[in-house]
């Protein structure tokens, strides 16, 4: 782990959503990895996951790759699962990593009984379909493919990565 310390921007429809630190956990040419904790104010009860103060995110972009897998962790180390967003692949620089998310969305439990897909309405009523056709048809593609890889637990996609498990002690 460099431990560099690195800036995440998420944009969203032309607009900037989230800016957050993050710490790089490993990183190559066309992939970066970092630790952050959970950004957003407050809980988050999607009804399936609860994302709330403490929980930490290993978060892994790809310059190559149409989507970005968060590995979710309690703040007492446990994995809850992977969120996955459906995004533009993933821009690198000094600073940091950008990416603009494309609505689509996929949640995989850490016990592998839950492959949800999300938000596949608002993809929809996004407008990307008209606007940008080829993106679209990438999005819904990205998302075909994350969801046969979570439902084999993602192991695959993350295999290069070194285990990433968020320990409570680093942070305390």
């Amino acid at each position: 782990m460099s431990g560099r310390s690195v800036e995440v921007a998420l944009w969203k429809a032309g607009r900037l959503k989230i800016r957050y630190p993050a710490e790089v956990v490993t990183e190559s040419a066309d992939r970066l990895s970092v630790r952050a904790p959970w950004a957003a104010p407050g809980v988050r009860d999607f009804g399936f996951v609860r994302f709330e103060p403490g929980d930490v995110f290993v978060e892994h972009y790809w310059a190559d790759r149409w989507y970005t897998v968060k590995e979710v962790w309690s703040a007492e180390g446990t994995l809850k699962g992977w969120y996955c967003d459906i995004t533009r692949p993933a821009g690198f620089g000094a600073a940091g990593v950008t990416v603009e998310d494309l609505d689509l969305d996929l949640w995989v439990s850490a016990d592998g009984s839950e492959v949800l897909r999300l938000d596949e309405d608002e993809f929809a009523a996004s407008g990307l379909a008209v606007s940008d056709p080829e993106a679209a048809e990438r999005a819904v593609a990205a998302l075909d493919e994350l969801e046969r890889l979570g439902r084999r637990g993602l192991v695959e996609l993350l295999a290069a990565t070194p285990r990433a498990r968020h320990d409570p002690e680093e942070t305390a």
